[in-house]
């Protein structure tokens, strides 16, 4: 049985090229959720077993997302989305932030980890710095000496561009960050799916994840150091838990898609043959899922580099399985649509990358069509697509 194999909605017969928007989810994930439900839960804190069920299902997906990223579960804080959490911490940060002070974001971001940072920053009187792609898509790490100082209050950067690719060296930019006293906010959304995670090497004070774009339900996560959260004090009911990181979360958690969550993650673990901790397992699983979307997506990239037409936009060095492209004659609509009739799902449009998009000069136009790999896609699904193009 191979990775693809686990998939149900794998069988419909389409190329699903589309993971970067959100990823389909294994048998086991879909048994975990509804197996949940059959069991009866009941909220958590309870005195009897539907409600210690409740219980135990949040604290495995707490410790499932801590090995994956590599994290402490203490520090694990769940929402519906990463959005509605960067917007959540945002405001909770920006509250400590005095006019005069500074914050750094990016053009290579999804305005996810952009606009709630713009956003509070205004709110408390903070100026916003930019920093900037280059000619090929990178985001040149010796920039942000010249964009930080002792007023910087956070850094927010992403582990990859979710168009482009593009892998930052995260690791330089959070400790030029760490030095001038700032703190930073890494959105590892469309990194976790493609390769091994380390949140304390990227030197992330927190980092966010979605657990859709690694075969779970629609979870948001942003793990962080638990003393750091202490630290913190986000609005909340006077009758909730003040207790970390019970205290980041408003209402009642969504406990069967959390069981999902840890599915997902127990799925990523055995992508490969691999002993020791999941902890360990995932490293290996990860390393050998990312060498094998590299391997299609050179496929992708030489195949595409072939048709008279395509333009491929960006040219990072070190980057993600993701392609963005236009082909002559077309908007990126009608391209998608070309695709769709020949049984393959691609994305168009700015995909949320609206300032890189902007700095493309192709986000009036349409910006372009991502074809995105993830472990279970296959030879197969590439070709289509390039068969697609060519005819």
């Amino acid at each position: 049985m191979t990775a693809r194999d686990a998939f149900p909605a794998l069988r419909d017969g389409y190329a699903y090229l589309d993971g970067a928007a959100g990823t389909q989810v294994p048998t086991s994930v879909v048994d975990a959720i509804a197996d949940t439900y059959r069991r009866g839960i009941g909220n958590v804190g309870g005195a009897f077993p539907a409600s210690h069920r409740a219980d135990e299902i949040v604290l495995n997906a707490r410790a499932a997302v801590a090995d994956l990223v590599g994290g402490d579960p203490r520090g694990v804080v769940f929402g519906p989305n990463m959005t509605t959490l960067t917007y959540r911490l945002a405001n909770t940060l920006a509250a400590g932030w005095q006019p005069g002070d500074e914050i750094v974001v990016t053009r290579l971001d999804h305005d996810a980890n952009v606009r709630p940072w713009v956003q509070a920053a205004a709110k408390a009187g903070a100026t916003v710095k930019w920093a900037e792609i280059d000619a090929v898509g990178e985001l040149p790490a010796d920039q942000f000496d010249g964009l930080l100082s002792d007023r910087t209050r956070l850094v927010a950067v992403t582990a990859a561009s979710n168009v482009l690719g593009t892998r930052p060296d995260v690791a330089s930019i959070t400790a030029a960050a760490h030095a001038a006293g700032a703190l930073t906010y890494v959105d590892g959304v469309h990194a976790t799916p493609h390769g091994p995670t380390d949140r304390t090497a990227l030197g992330a004070d927190f980092y966010a994840t979605s657990a859709y774009k690694w075969c779970g339900p629609h979870i948001g996560a942003v793990v962080a150091d638990p003393a750091l959260l202490e630290t913190l004090r986000p609005d909340k009911l006077a009758s909730s838990s003040d207790e970390v990181p019970n205290r980041f979360e408003t209402g009642t958690l969504p406990f069967a898609d959390l069981a999902g969550v840890t599915a997902a993650v127990e799925h990523l673990a055995g992508l490969a043959t691999a002993t020791g901790t999941r902890r360990e397992r995932l490293l290996t699983s990860m390393t050998a899922a990312e060498a094998h979307e590299q391997e299609l997506f050179a496929r992708l990239l030489d195949g595409l580099g072939q048709i008279r037409g395509v333009t491929l936009h960006g040219a990072p060095a070190r980057r993600t399985a993701v392609a963005y492209f236009t082909f002559d004659g077309q908007t990126p609509r009608e391209t998608a649509e070309l695709l769709a009739a020949a049984r393959v799902n691609v994305w168009n449009g700015h995909n949320y990358a609206w300032e890189l998009t902007g700095a493309l000069g192709i986000r009036d136009s349409g910006s372009a069509v991502r074809a995105s790999i993830i472990h279970y896609n296959n030879s197969e699904d590439v070709d289509r697509l390039l068969n697609a193009l060519s005819t």
